[in-house]
């Protein structure tokens, strides 16, 4: 007979959720079991409701779409969702409703794009179209959609109403009648389509407490789409170091995971992934994916020892590392990670010490020299080599580390709408090289070491003819607050700063060395 459940999943949402939302959960809700045992259903953060948080959301511009799919993927808070329907269906679903300004809406939410519509036209096939839903409720008007949109256009940011707050909700009630994409649409070559799939989306649903454009929450999203999407919604878990990502992800009782997930102590969560790897292999459930999530602080530092116990071992656990260079959950302290010349907490900018002295730990490299590990170095603003790389991890059978970059903005001092920039930038200055190093490619570094995804690889800083422009460690910190007080009034860098770009390029030419690129 099965054991009853841990917990009631009616009765959390019926009594627990409607207080809190209510407003009344401190006043007359009492402890039980599950709150005691920190224990919280699936997806309960989908109740939560962000349209008072700004005065802002993003517009679709259906002429300019080319249904890339990027704005759906790079949204942080699953707040941007995409289906494409067969194009008879479209009148069916915008008919619903007896008002012209919503029914001129909902037909807008629909686009005529070329990738769905006349190629499937051209091979005698029924033509889709690419439906692009925004959520009122999950969004934040961080305008990174509109930033990751860029020249194409199709997206832009405009003032809140409560006449568009009911299109919108009336366009998410279309999308809850639509249905998954038919799988005829999903185009292989195209590798963000997985965007589409229903189950895939869905498994981070949005309303997370993070901040505006949190650069965490992107990766993670996009982490457990790709695994989703190829081993099964049902075949993921989680072991989630103590951090910023926890606290956004399990402020009771609102958690935005639907796989299985448990938050442990800062230090110990590859320790933790390995007892759960070990239960799951003796219950036969080795094809099971077992994530272990951690910031550079839980991860670079003190976790560090944890982690290389878990590299040793050769268990079949993947490491994701967000990288912020900074302890942002506990206001912003330098970690092993910082860039030198960063202001951060305990690292001020002063007279006599600037900044962040220490290099930078290279973590990636430190992974490297473990025996038989898969590492990467990527970043949610490079989707192709973003999938490559967890695609690549979940297949390989042993320990992996995939460091993700991600933009905090607060903690770097910039807009929130940049952190998709912010990590193109980081790339293209040398200052967060992204790089695949593959142990079945062969039994030489160079052989298992790929570059690929980094602009001008064979030379020290990239370089942009029709500007004549090259952008080095210098550019990637003009644009960043935490670097600030490195620059005099006249805009010149510090000899703290130049050092630190001396010390990034170093980093990239042990790292062409190493690839056999020098």
């Amino acid at each position: 007979m099965p054991a009853p459940p841990l917990i009631d999943a009616d009765d959390f949402v019926g009594r627990v959720l409607t207080a809190y939302e209510g407003g009344t959960a401190d006043r007359g809700l009492p402890a039980d079991s599950p709150m005691a045992r920190s224990l919280m259903p699936p997806s309960t953060s989908a109740v939560r409701d962000f349209w008072s948080m700004s005065h802002e959301l993003p517009e679709f511009i259906p002429d300019a779409c080319v249904g890339c799919l990027e704005c759906v993927t790079e949204c942080p808070d699953t707040a941007i969702l995409a289906r494409v329907v067969p194009e008879p269906r479209v009148a069916e679903l915008c008919n619903g409703t007896a008002d012209a300004g919503t029914k001129a809406f909902l037909e807008k939410t629909f686009a005529r794009v070329r990738k769905y519509g006349d190629n499937f036209a051209r091979q005698g096939k029924t033509p889709g179209r690419f439906g692009l839903f925004i959520d009122p409720a999950k969004c934040k008007g961080c305008g990174e959609c509109v930033v990751v949109c860029g020249d194409r256009g199709a997206l832009r940011m405009v003032k809140k109403s409560d006449t568009l707050r009911k299109q919108h909700q009336a366009s998410m009630e279309v999308f809850r009648k639509v249905g998954d994409t038919p799988k005829e649409y999903l185009l292989e070559r195209s590798v963000m389509d997985m965007m589409l799939s229903a189950p895939a989306v869905s498994l981070f649903c949005g309303g997370a407490g993070s901040c505006m454009g949190c650069g965490e929450a992107t990766s993670l999203r996009m982490m457990l789409s790709a695994t989703g999407f190829v081993h099964g919604t049902e075949n993921i878990g989680i072991v989630a170091a103590t951090g910023c990502n926890t606290v956004y992800s399990s402020t009771y009782p609102h958690n935005p995971f639907r796989v299985p997930w448990t938050n442990s102590l800062f230090e110990n969560a590859c320790t933790v992934a390995m007892g759960v790897r070990l239960a799951w292999d003796r219950r036969g459930w080795q094809e099971k994916r077992l994530w272990a999530i951690g910031g550079d602080g839980a991860i670079f530092d003190i976790g560090f020892q944890s982690l290389s116990r878990m590299l040793a071992s050769g268990m079949d656990i993947k490491v994701m590392v967000l990288d912020t260079q900074v302890y942002s959950n506990t206001g912003g302290q330098s970690s092993t990670s910082t860039f030198p010349g960063q202001e951060a907490k305990y690292s001020a900018v002063g007279s006599v010490i600037a900044g962040k002295t220490e290099a930078r730990k290279e973590l990636g490299l430190l992974a490297m020299m473990h025996p038989n590990t898969f590492v990467a170095q990527t970043t949610a603003a490079h989707p192709n080599h973003f999938y490559k790389a967890i695609k690549a991890a979940n297949e390989f059978r042993g320990p992996a580390v995939i460091i993700t970059y991600a933009t905090c903005q607060p903690e770097h001092g910039v807009g929130d709408d940049q952190a998709y920039h912010q990590a193109k930038l980081a790339v293209e200055s040398r200052a967060f090289p992204i790089y695949i190093h593959d142990p079945r490619k062969g039994a030489k570094i160079k052989e298992r070491l790929d570059l690929s995804g980094n602009p001008a690889p064979r030379e020290d800083w990239t370089f942009i003819p029709k500007t004549g422009e090259t952008i080095d460690f210098i550019t990637f910190a003009k644009t960043e607050g935490r670097f600030a007080r490195q620059f005099d009034a006249e805009g010149k860098p510090s000899a703290a700063l130049l050092a630190a770009k001396e010390e990034r390029l170093e980093n990239w030419r042990r790292l062409q060395e190493l690839a056999g690129l020098r």
